[in-house]
């Protein structure tokens, strides 16, 4: 079965689904039907496929690296608000900028690849120039444009930067993306991603999609990616607090009745518009599901900047109540040129959120 999926996916995925999976069931890359969406959940055996380790590439013990040490600390006494990081992709001195507007006033900025640019520094340096300006990194790392070797890379330099946490997706493909002239690679797939992650000492979040084909598997194939090691979920745009609620209380049930013995810690996503360039790159979000008027009633207001914090954090109070919610994730992104205005609001919606 496993070798008729990684033919058939376009990305090659042995723990599929992604979350790239259309409303109606389509892929993201192709027109085709999803090929895991008639099968059941892969259940989590190892990522290992063909080739055993050599007997001398021991794999060590997890050594906790000291951002995860201090973001389960903190994860424990506290929600924690993470922002999306907004900086342009190859610039650093909008790095530095973006980082000044947001050090103090979140936890973490969550800093993975931009999907539309060309060329943009790798994971370890972004996260070592993110945190040379006194802001913690939480690093996003993808599979469609590194191997296994070059994962395991970056995540060493990772853990040597002393990031807050790591979070492993899949990835867009690259005939969605800005590389069309770059063969993806996909070796690995985020559930693979975050066993290699947590081997090598690091807080690991993974992302599921409440509202994306199969809904009503989605807790399951969580618990396969917390069995790979991941501690975190952000809980992706799902239509508001209720739908995501439904979706942790499922994975807290499944939880306890397969006795896991570890409790999965959930991020929920509030979607960020303050310009009408802000919501069309929300837009370009696969399966995106949006709590219902929220995008009009930002953009039909007199001043969209300031009614997109107060929905926000509306949203965002609303996602605290939720039994497992341990934080927020402000989830978003800047027109080109506007990124430190972008930070201003994330940072305005972190203050009134950390003072509810």
């Amino acid at each position: 079965m496993t070798i008729a999926l990684l033919a058939e996916c376009p990305k090659h995925m042995e723990y599929g689904p992604c979350g790239g999976v259309e409303l109606d069931g389509s892929c993201e890359v192709s027109p085709a039907r999803c090929v895991f969406l008639d099968l059941p959940t892969v259940r989590w055996h190892g990522i290992e496929r063909s080739v055993e380790p050599r007997a001398v590439d021991p794999v060590p013990e997890p050594v906790a690296s000291a951002g995860a040490m201090r973001m389960r600390a903190l994860l424990a006494i506290r929600p924690v608000l993470v922002a999306d990081f907004p900086a342009r992709a190859l610039d650093a001195a909008s790095i530095a900028e973006c980082a000044g507007i947001l050090s103090g006033r979140v936890d973490a900025v969550l800093a993975g690849d931009a999907g539309a640019a060309r060329l943009q520094f790798p994971p370890s340096y972004r996260a070592h120039l993110i945190q040379s300006a006194g802001l913690a990194a939480w690093a996003g790392v993808n599979c469609r444009d590194r191997n296994r070797v070059a994962l395991e890379g970056e995540l060493a330099g990772l853990a040597h930067v002393g990031v807050a946490g790591v979070h492993c997706v899949t990835g867009d493909h690259t005939d969605t993306g800005g590389r069309p002239d770059a063969a993806p690679v996909f070796d690995l797939d985020s559930t693979e991603t975050a066993a290699l992650a947590h081997s090598a000492g690091h807080l690991v979040s993974v992302g599921e999609s409440p509202a994306t084909p199969p809904v009503e598997r989605r807790p399951a194939r969580l618990l396969e990616k917390m069995r790979a090691g991941a501690e975190v979920c952000f809980v992706n745009h799902a239509g508001g607090a209720g739908p995501v609620a439904d979706f942790i209380d499922a994975a807290q049930q499944l939880d306890a009745a397969q006795q896991l013995g570890a409790a999965m810690m959930f991020i929920a996503c509030v979607p960020i518009v303050i310009d009408h360039e802000s919501a069309a790159l929300l837009r370009t979000f696969t399966a995106l599901v949006l709590p219902e008027g929220y995008l009009d009633r930002i953009l039909a207001a007199r001043d969209p900047f300031t009614e997109g914090i107060s929905a926000a954090v509306e949203l965002g109070r609303e996602m605290l109540q939720i039994h497992g919610v341990r934080g927020i994730n402000l989830s978003g992104g800047a027109a080109p040129g506007r990124e430190a205005w972008f930070s201003e609001a994330l940072a305005r919606i972190s203050d009134e959120l950390g003072t509810s």
